[in-house]
């Protein structure tokens, strides 16, 4: 992988990550159009994906510094509503915790690929126009007014994202919209969500391919790829989403979520006529 392969699939990660567009969606997507995905070297890349998100993990640390030493005295008994939202934030969690390792060889093997991508940036963009125009966003509870059930539920809607193209940032956001709470707070609660849901998912596929490296002699992610391509990947994606955070929170009070729902659709139904052409192949 060349250097600027690695930077701009960091970029796509970083401005995707946060937004109800979908990394993975958009990650598969451009590797694909940029001639990455070759068989020999498909779960190399596949864990780079993932292993990128780990800078996205350090924009939302450094962005929400504030909330996250609030849920680290909660934990040691200084701040009960510290340890209350660190307790929802686990409960959210705990769906994709289960879940996640036992779905995650049948979705790579049948979903990692353009078509179903396509099929659920569609449908992800049809359903956010409709919640968009269903509810007022701006209106609505703060992020403190969650309950326990609730950040339950919101983990489970979360687990749909596990298809690719459909989005963790948007199924948590939009699931705590139809909770009640106003989409900056959903935003919010969506972005301390990824810290344990994505750092999960870096720990997981970096071991996967460690290991399977290990008992195959097969090269593994840094051989494959090479240590500098990861290394520019995760300073890109750690850049390019604090930066979309920042945006996302303000957008979202002044426009909703219809904008991402008319994008997703746009992509979708562009590169779909473009494959379908002959004019690119994926």
């Amino acid at each position: 992988m060349e250097w600027w392969h690695a930077a701009l699939l960091g970029l796509v990660e970083g401005v995707t990550e946060y937004l109800p567009i979908s990394s993975t969606g958009h990650l598969i997507l451009a590797s694909s159009l940029l001639g990455l995905d070759r068989p020999e070297q498909k779960s190399a890349l596949a864990a780079f994906a993932v292993a990128i998100q780990g800078g996205a993990i350090l924009a939302v640390l450094g962005l929400y510094a504030r909330r996250v030493a609030q849920m680290a005295r909660g934990l040691v008994g200084r701040d009960p509503v510290g340890l209350r939202l660190l307790i929802h934030v686990a409960l959210a969690f705990l769906p994709a915790a289960l879940l996640g390792p036992l779905l995650d060889d049948p979705i790579e093997q049948f979903l990692f690929r353009p078509a179903p991508v396509l099929a659920a940036l569609f449908a992800g963009g049809l359903w956010m126009i409709w919640l968009d125009r269903s509810r007022t966003l701006a209106e609505g509870a703060a992020l403190e007014s969650l309950s326990a059930r609730g950040a339950l539920a919101i983990g489970l809607f979360q687990c749909a994202a596990m298809w690719p193209g459909t989005s963790r940032s948007m199924m948590a956001i939009a699931g705590g919209v139809l909770l009640g709470l106003r989409a900056s707070s959903a935003a919010e609660f969506s972005f301390l969500l990824g810290v344990p849901t994505l750092g999960a998912a870096c720990i997981y596929k970096l071991a996967q391919n460690l290991l399977e490296s290990s008992q195959t002699g097969a090269p593994n992610l840094f051989e494959t790829l090479g240590a500098g391509a990861t290394v520019i990947g995760f300073a890109v994606a750690a850049i390019s989403a604090a930066l979309a955070v920042r945006w996302l929170v303000g957008f979202l009070a002044r426009h909703g979520l219809a904008p991402f729902g008319w994008y997703r659709i746009a992509l979708s139904v562009v590169l779909g006529a473009l494959l379908w052409a002959g004019v690119v192949e994926l």
